[in-house]
Protein backbone atom coordinates (compact mmCIF):
# COMPACT_ATOMS: atom_id res chain seq x y z
CA UNK A 1 0.00 0.00 0.00
CA UNK A 2 1.28 3.45 -0.94
CA UNK A 3 0.39 6.84 0.59
CA UNK A 4 1.73 10.34 0.01
CA UNK A 5 2.48 12.26 3.24
CA UNK A 6 2.24 15.96 2.48
CA UNK A 7 3.95 18.97 4.02
CA UNK A 8 2.46 21.96 5.80
CA UNK A 9 3.27 25.61 6.34
CA UNK A 10 2.54 27.70 9.40
CA UNK A 11 0.46 30.82 8.90
CA UNK A 12 1.72 32.72 11.92
CA UNK A 13 3.21 31.12 15.01
CA UNK A 14 2.92 32.59 18.50
CA UNK A 15 4.73 31.10 21.49
CA UNK A 16 2.43 31.78 24.43
CA UNK A 17 4.24 30.18 27.38
CA UNK A 18 6.47 27.46 28.76
CA UNK A 19 4.74 24.38 30.14
CA UNK A 20 5.62 22.41 33.29
CA UNK A 21 6.47 19.41 31.09
CA UNK A 22 9.25 21.39 29.39
CA UNK A 23 7.35 22.00 26.16
CA UNK A 24 5.93 25.34 25.05
CA UNK A 25 2.36 26.37 24.37
CA UNK A 26 1.82 27.72 20.89
CA UNK A 27 -0.82 29.28 18.71
CA UNK A 28 -0.61 28.70 14.98
CA UNK A 29 -2.56 27.95 11.83
CA UNK A 30 -1.45 24.79 10.04
CA UNK A 31 -2.06 24.81 6.29
CA UNK A 32 -1.44 21.65 4.20
CA UNK A 33 0.45 21.96 0.92
CA UNK A 34 0.99 19.64 -2.03
CA UNK A 35 4.70 18.88 -1.54
CA UNK A 36 4.80 15.23 -0.47
CA UNK A 37 6.86 12.16 0.31
CA UNK A 38 5.99 8.66 -0.91
CA UNK A 39 5.49 5.95 1.71
CA UNK A 40 4.95 2.28 0.98
CA UNK A 41 4.48 -0.63 3.39
CA UNK A 42 4.28 -4.30 2.42
CA UNK A 43 4.28 -7.52 4.42
CA UNK A 44 7.77 -8.35 5.65
CA UNK A 45 9.13 -11.82 4.83
CA UNK A 46 8.41 -14.42 7.48
CA UNK A 47 10.71 -14.13 10.47
CA UNK A 48 11.87 -10.59 9.71
CA UNK A 49 11.22 -7.50 11.82
CA UNK A 50 9.66 -4.27 10.62
CA UNK A 51 12.22 -2.24 8.68
CA UNK A 52 12.51 1.00 6.74
CA UNK A 53 14.56 1.96 3.70
CA UNK A 54 14.84 5.67 2.90
CA UNK A 55 15.53 7.16 -0.53
CA UNK A 56 15.95 10.75 -1.69
CA UNK A 57 16.52 13.41 0.96
CA UNK A 58 18.72 12.35 3.85
CA UNK A 59 17.04 11.48 7.16
CA UNK A 60 19.07 11.90 10.34
CA UNK A 61 19.25 9.22 13.02
CA UNK A 62 19.11 5.42 13.10
CA UNK A 63 16.18 3.62 11.40
CA UNK A 64 14.68 2.55 14.74
CA UNK A 65 14.15 6.22 15.60
CA UNK A 66 12.20 6.94 12.42
CA UNK A 67 8.63 8.00 13.18
CA UNK A 68 7.28 5.43 10.74
CA UNK A 69 8.84 2.64 12.79
CA UNK A 70 7.65 4.25 16.02
CA UNK A 71 4.12 4.43 14.58
CA UNK A 72 4.18 0.69 13.88
CA UNK A 73 5.40 -0.01 17.43
CA UNK A 74 2.61 2.08 18.97
CA UNK A 75 -0.06 0.16 17.12
CA UNK A 76 1.63 -3.17 17.72
CA UNK A 77 1.25 -2.68 21.49
CA UNK A 78 -2.53 -2.46 21.21
CA UNK A 79 -2.93 -4.77 18.22
CA UNK A 80 -0.52 -7.70 18.82
CA UNK A 81 -1.50 -9.53 15.58
CA UNK A 82 -0.22 -6.57 13.54
CA UNK A 83 2.39 -8.13 11.24
CA UNK A 84 5.87 -6.82 10.51
CA UNK A 85 6.20 -4.66 7.42
CA UNK A 86 8.91 -3.59 5.03
CA UNK A 87 8.64 0.18 4.71
CA UNK A 88 10.01 2.25 1.84
CA UNK A 89 10.12 6.02 2.14
CA UNK A 90 10.99 8.40 -0.68
CA UNK A 91 11.84 11.72 1.00
CA UNK A 92 11.05 14.83 -1.00
CA UNK A 93 10.26 17.05 2.01
CA UNK A 94 13.53 18.30 3.53
CA UNK A 95 14.18 17.62 7.21
CA UNK A 96 14.61 20.40 9.77
CA UNK A 97 12.84 22.74 7.39
CA UNK A 98 9.67 23.70 9.27
CA UNK A 99 7.47 21.77 6.84
CA UNK A 100 6.48 18.88 9.13
CA UNK A 101 7.84 16.17 6.83
CA UNK A 102 8.81 13.70 9.54
CA UNK A 103 5.57 14.26 11.41
CA UNK A 104 3.57 13.70 8.24
CA UNK A 105 5.39 10.42 7.60
CA UNK A 106 4.59 9.15 11.09
CA UNK A 107 0.94 10.18 10.96
CA UNK A 108 0.44 8.72 7.48
CA UNK A 109 2.08 5.48 8.62
CA UNK A 110 -0.55 5.19 11.36
CA UNK A 111 -3.31 5.68 8.80
CA UNK A 112 -1.71 3.29 6.32
CA UNK A 113 -1.46 0.50 8.91
CA UNK A 114 -4.99 1.18 10.11
CA UNK A 115 -6.35 0.85 6.58
CA UNK A 116 -4.14 -1.97 5.29
CA UNK A 117 -4.69 -4.24 8.28
CA UNK A 118 -8.30 -3.26 8.97
CA UNK A 119 -7.72 -2.08 12.55
CA UNK A 120 -10.98 -0.12 12.51
CA UNK A 121 -9.68 3.01 14.20
CA UNK A 122 -11.46 6.29 13.54
CA UNK A 123 -9.60 9.54 12.99
CA UNK A 124 -10.47 10.55 16.55
CA UNK A 125 -8.97 7.30 17.85
CA UNK A 126 -5.81 7.77 15.78
CA UNK A 127 -5.20 11.25 17.19
CA UNK A 128 -3.80 10.08 20.60
CA UNK A 129 -1.40 7.74 18.82
CA UNK A 130 -0.26 10.60 16.60
CA UNK A 131 0.23 12.87 19.63
CA UNK A 132 2.64 10.33 21.09
CA UNK A 133 4.77 10.60 17.95
CA UNK A 134 5.08 14.39 17.94
CA UNK A 135 3.31 17.64 18.69
CA UNK A 136 2.18 18.37 15.15
CA UNK A 137 1.52 14.76 14.09
CA UNK A 138 -2.22 14.94 14.97
CA UNK A 139 -2.63 17.71 12.40
CA UNK A 140 -1.69 15.31 9.62
CA UNK A 141 -4.50 12.96 10.65
CA UNK A 142 -7.00 15.74 9.95
CA UNK A 143 -4.85 17.23 7.16
CA UNK A 144 -6.93 20.34 6.56
CA UNK A 145 -6.44 23.96 7.63
CA UNK A 146 -6.50 24.00 11.43
CA UNK A 147 -6.08 26.45 14.27
CA UNK A 148 -3.73 24.78 16.76
CA UNK A 149 -3.02 25.42 20.44
CA UNK A 150 -1.26 23.58 23.28
CA UNK A 151 1.85 21.87 21.93
CA UNK A 152 0.15 21.92 18.54
CA UNK A 153 -2.06 18.92 19.24
CA UNK A 154 -5.22 20.85 20.22
CA UNK A 155 -6.80 21.37 16.84
CA UNK A 156 -9.85 23.09 15.44
CA UNK A 157 -10.54 22.80 11.74
CA UNK A 158 -11.16 26.16 10.07
CA UNK A 159 -12.41 27.25 6.67
CA UNK A 160 -9.43 28.80 4.91
CA UNK A 161 -9.00 28.71 1.16
CA UNK A 162 -6.39 30.48 -0.94
CA UNK A 163 -7.44 29.71 -4.52
CA UNK A 164 -6.22 33.03 -5.93
CA UNK A 165 -2.65 32.58 -4.78
CA UNK A 166 0.51 30.77 -5.75
CA UNK A 167 2.96 29.61 -3.12
CA UNK A 168 6.71 29.78 -3.56
CA UNK A 169 8.79 27.65 -1.17
CA UNK A 170 12.43 28.41 -0.49
CA UNK A 171 14.54 25.90 1.40
CA UNK A 172 18.07 27.24 1.95
CA UNK A 173 19.62 23.89 2.81
CA UNK A 174 20.01 24.79 6.49
CA UNK A 175 18.82 22.42 9.22
CA UNK A 176 17.24 24.26 12.16
CA UNK A 177 17.11 22.34 15.43
CA UNK A 178 13.69 22.99 16.95
CA UNK A 179 14.99 22.69 20.53
CA UNK A 180 17.63 25.30 19.80
CA UNK A 181 15.04 27.62 18.28
CA UNK A 182 12.82 27.41 21.37
CA UNK A 183 15.82 28.07 23.62
CA UNK A 184 16.51 31.35 21.83
CA UNK A 185 13.07 32.85 22.45
CA UNK A 186 12.70 35.91 24.65
CA UNK A 187 10.20 34.97 27.42
CA UNK A 188 8.79 38.49 27.18
CA UNK A 189 6.88 37.43 24.08
CA UNK A 190 4.86 34.89 26.07
CA UNK A 191 2.59 37.55 27.55
CA UNK A 192 2.64 40.07 24.72
CA UNK A 193 -0.96 41.03 23.78
CA UNK A 194 -1.71 40.14 20.17
CA UNK A 195 -4.73 39.60 17.97
CA UNK A 196 -5.75 35.94 17.70
CA UNK A 197 -4.32 34.35 14.58
CA UNK A 198 -7.76 33.23 13.49
CA UNK A 199 -8.81 36.88 13.31
CA UNK A 200 -5.76 37.75 11.23
CA UNK A 201 -6.10 34.95 8.65
CA UNK A 202 -9.75 35.87 8.12
CA UNK A 203 -8.54 39.17 6.68
CA UNK A 204 -7.45 39.49 3.04
CA UNK A 205 -3.89 38.28 2.43
CA UNK A 206 -2.89 41.84 1.52
CA UNK A 207 -3.32 42.73 5.21
CA UNK A 208 -1.24 39.89 6.64
CA UNK A 209 2.16 41.57 6.42
CA UNK A 210 3.07 43.01 9.83
CA UNK A 211 0.14 41.25 11.52
CA UNK A 212 0.69 37.54 10.84
CA UNK A 213 3.87 36.96 12.83
CA UNK A 214 6.09 33.92 13.39
CA UNK A 215 7.92 34.38 16.72
CA UNK A 216 10.81 32.20 15.55
CA UNK A 217 11.79 34.74 12.91
CA UNK A 218 13.60 36.96 15.43
CA UNK A 219 16.12 34.36 16.70
CA UNK A 220 16.42 32.46 13.41
CA UNK A 221 16.99 35.57 11.31
CA UNK A 222 19.57 36.81 13.82
CA UNK A 223 21.52 33.55 13.73
CA UNK A 224 21.08 32.95 10.00
CA UNK A 225 20.99 36.28 8.10
CA UNK A 226 20.88 34.37 4.81
CA UNK A 227 17.40 33.10 5.70
CA UNK A 228 16.18 36.62 6.37
CA UNK A 229 17.69 37.70 3.07
CA UNK A 230 15.63 35.05 1.29
CA UNK A 231 12.44 36.23 3.00
CA UNK A 232 13.27 39.84 2.05
CA UNK A 233 13.98 38.77 -1.52
CA UNK A 234 10.51 37.29 -1.81
CA UNK A 235 9.03 40.63 -0.79
CA UNK A 236 11.34 42.34 -3.25
CA UNK A 237 10.08 40.09 -6.03
CA UNK A 238 6.47 40.99 -5.31
CA UNK A 239 5.25 38.60 -2.62
CA UNK A 240 2.19 39.96 -0.86
CA UNK A 241 3.09 37.98 2.24
CA UNK A 242 6.28 36.08 3.12
CA UNK A 243 7.33 34.31 6.31
CA UNK A 244 9.29 31.57 7.99
CA UNK A 245 7.44 28.25 8.34
CA UNK A 246 7.62 26.67 11.79
CA UNK A 247 11.08 27.07 13.29
CA UNK A 248 12.53 27.11 9.76
CA UNK A 249 14.55 27.01 7.73
CA UNK A 250 12.00 27.16 4.91
CA UNK A 251 10.54 30.53 4.01
CA UNK A 252 7.59 30.95 1.71
CA UNK A 253 5.93 33.70 -0.23
CA UNK A 254 2.36 34.17 -1.40
CA UNK A 255 2.08 35.74 -4.83
CA UNK A 256 -1.06 36.65 -6.72
CA UNK A 257 -1.81 33.83 -9.12
CA UNK A 258 -1.86 36.08 -12.18
CA UNK A 259 1.51 37.64 -11.32
CA UNK A 260 4.31 36.28 -13.50
CA UNK A 261 7.31 35.23 -11.45
CA UNK A 262 10.81 36.06 -12.61
CA UNK A 263 12.84 33.20 -14.12
CA UNK A 264 15.43 33.68 -11.37
CA UNK A 265 12.79 32.64 -8.83
CA UNK A 266 11.21 29.78 -10.72
CA UNK A 267 14.59 28.32 -11.63
CA UNK A 268 15.73 28.14 -8.00
CA UNK A 269 12.60 27.65 -5.93
CA UNK A 270 9.50 25.46 -5.87
CA UNK A 271 6.24 27.07 -6.99
CA UNK A 272 2.79 25.59 -6.47
CA UNK A 273 -0.77 26.83 -6.69
CA UNK A 274 -3.03 26.84 -3.62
Amino acid sequence: MIVFPNAKINLGLHITGRRPDGFHDIETVFFPIALSDTLEAVHAPAGQDTSITVYGQAVAGPPEDNLCIKAWRLLKKDFPPLPAVDTHLLKNIPMGAGLGGGSADGAFMLQLLNTKFHLGLTSEQLMPYAAQLGSDCPFFVLNRPCYARGRGELLRAIELHLPGWQLLLVHPGIHINTGWAFSQLDPAIFTRPRAPLTDVVEQPVHRWKGQLINDFETPVFKEYPAIKALRDRLYGEGAVYAALSGSGSTVYGLFEKNKPLTPSLTALFRVMNL
